[in-house]
């Protein structure tokens, strides 16, 4: 016996008060910030670093990480802003790129956080939790959007697309896949505790969390970029971010055997300060 024929759509996306008009969207990005900035202080001050240093840091990272996710979807969705230029500055319709982001973020982190005399390879291990984390809850941000969802499905768990949302090659599938809930229940139940889990058994050497985090996460984000519908360019039938997300794995494998083979294991339980 089924418990559901389907998952509906949200009726609106954003709350009305008075004039005020607050985005969905928003709302869980914000809480998605916040999970994340108290979570990676928390984290930084266990492996022994000073979390005074990450106010700066994590304000910069956050700024310059979202001012890059919004230039890397724009450079990819030119057309959509044909004619209304200012809708560039409205982020709570959507229109945000990770791996953009990601990559701005982390060169802003690198900066500020050897300015401030702060270890930026405990910094990594402190966000390849909280990370994570804003990433599930701001997902969520585009199911009351109505993007992000995949091919059309029969499957119990199929989500409703109102008709207006549709991609023009699927006008009357009703249901499609969920991918925003794929991804953020992976993180939730797979990336996440398998971090934490590698980190309380001493698995890990400082600097490995992250790595970690880009393998798992990437594994993730590749499957499910092959069912997205509104990607706009494809070779192989492989989208662009699919690429990135094999050239993410990749790199986090590299990247985890060097910080592997340099640094002692380290554990939550049992951080010390400094480099090794």
């Amino acid at each position: 016996m089924m418990l559901w024929a389907s998952i509906p759509s949200p009726g609106t996306n954003v709350i009305e008060i008075g004039p005020l008009t607050i985005h969905f969207y928003g709302i869980l990005i914000g809480i998605g910030v916040v999970v994340a900035a108290v979570v990676a202080q928390r984290r930084y001050e266990r492996f022994g670093g000073d979390p005074k240093i990450l106010d700066s840091v994590i304000l910069w990272t956050v700024v310059i990480g979202f001012a890059g996710a919004r230039l890397a979807y724009i450079s990819t969705h030119t057309a959509r802003y044909a004619g209304r230029w200012y809708a560039t500055l409205f982020i709570w319709e959507g229109g945000l790129a990770l791996f953009g982001g990601l990559t701005a973020g982390a060169i802003a982190a690198l900066y500020t956080i050897r300015k401030h005399g702060g270890s930026f390879p405990m910094f990594t291990d402190a966000v390849a939790v909280g990370l994570p984390l804003a990433q599930a809850i701001g997902r969520f941000g585009n199911y009351f959007n109505q993007e992000l969802f995949g091919t059309p499905t029969t499957l119990p768990w199929g989500l409703e697309i109102d008709p207006a949302h549709r991609p023009t090659a699927y006008p009357d599938a009703a249901t499609f896949h969920p991918t925003f809930l794929y991804e953020a229940l992976w993180n939730f139940l797979i990336t996440v505790p398998v971090i934490l889990w590698l980190e309380r058994r001493g698995k890990l050497a400082r600097g490995a969390a992250f790595p970690v985090y880009m393998m798992v996460y990437g594994l993730i984000r590749f499957l499910t970029e092959l069912l997205r519908t509104d990607t706009t360019f494809r070779v192989l039938g492989i989208s662009r971010n699919g690429y990135v997300s094999l050239g993410a794995m990749i790199a986090g494998a590299i990247l985890f055997r060097i910080a592997q083979k340099r640094g002692a294991r380290q554990s939550l339980l049992e951080a010390t300060a400094g480099d090794e």
